[in-house]
């Protein structure tokens, strides 16, 4: 169950942070010097074995028909319905992007980002104050290290510093170096809005997900969510929503794109 959760979590992230590049187009697989996947925003970032075991797999059955860019979007989506998330229809066709650029990756939301910066780089991309509450709400799934952030020992700076204290009390800094906290706190092996909860009470473990109480449209969002118990939106309806919303972010089709026969290389 637990490394479930754990793939769930890699793939979902892979999709973002693909999608927020250069457009939903798998770009983030190439194996390229100066590729996007060095870039420090991405590091971290995983789950490119299971696409690539997916892509060979589909490629033996039918070959040529079926992106690394589709695959990438379909796996986060099963990632969600796996956890107990919603479940939708997502437009498929992408072609995969030639080109991995690690000046372009510069772009993507890092979790220093005051508010201001992290709406800018959301509209930037088409995407609204409601899609950057929503898309944070898939920390719902994931795991961040409290420890030796630095080498030194030192917890994540990131970490509220309301909530360090009882993160340090779950884990001491004597216990283990490399051990990992839940990013949603007390829900951490299911999809749900509790992410939402935490940060409307000061719970949150990212410094980006606390951001969102810090603006005024933002935070009527979360509480539209979570707020006093009388939440009037679905987020599970609502989540899926930004998802395929983002899954449209820069898409290739035709002759912008390929697909390429291994994720990791243009063909």
């Amino acid at each position: 169950m637990h490394e479930d959760m754990s793939s769930a979590a890699r793939l979902l992230r892979l999709s973002f942070h693909d999608c927020f590049v250069q457009g939903c187009d798998a770009s983030i697989l190439l194996e390229a010097e100066g590729g996007e996947a060095e870039a420090p925003g991405n590091a971290g970032v995983g789950g490119f074995e299971v696409i690539g075991a997916a892509k060979k797999r589909v490629e033996s059955l039918c070959p040529g028909v079926v992106s690394c860019a589709d695959i990438v979007m379909l796996a986060a989506r099963d990632a969600v319905a796996l956890s107990d998330g919603p479940d939708y229809e997502l437009p498929t066709g992408r072609r995969d992007g030639r080109i991995s650029s690690l000046a372009l990756a510069s772009h993507l939301p890092e979790v220093n980002d005051p508010i201001r910066v992290l709406k800018a780089k959301f509209h930037a991309k088409g995407l609204s104050e409601k899609d950057l509450v929503l898309l944070t709400a898939a920390h719902t799934l994931g795991t961040a290290r409290l420890y030796n952030f630095s080498g030194r020992g030192d917890p994540d700076p990131t970490i509220s510093p309301r909530f360090l204290p009882r993160l340090k009390s779950f884990c001491p800094l004597n216990s283990d170096f490399v051990r990992r906290i839940p990013l949603d706190w007390a829900s951490e092996f299911e999809f749900d809005d509790h992410i939402l909860r935490n940060v409307v009470t000061g719970f949150a473990v990212l410094a980006s997900d606390a951001q969102l109480t810090e603006d005024r449209k933002t935070r009527q969002v979360l509480e539209s969510y979570v707020g006093g118990g009388h939440a009037t939106s679905s987020f599970g309806a609502d989540f899926a929503e930004a998802m395929v919303k983002m899954g449209r972010i820069g898409v290739k089709t035709g002759s912008q794109g390929e697909i390429r026969k291994i994720c990791g290389k243009v063909n």
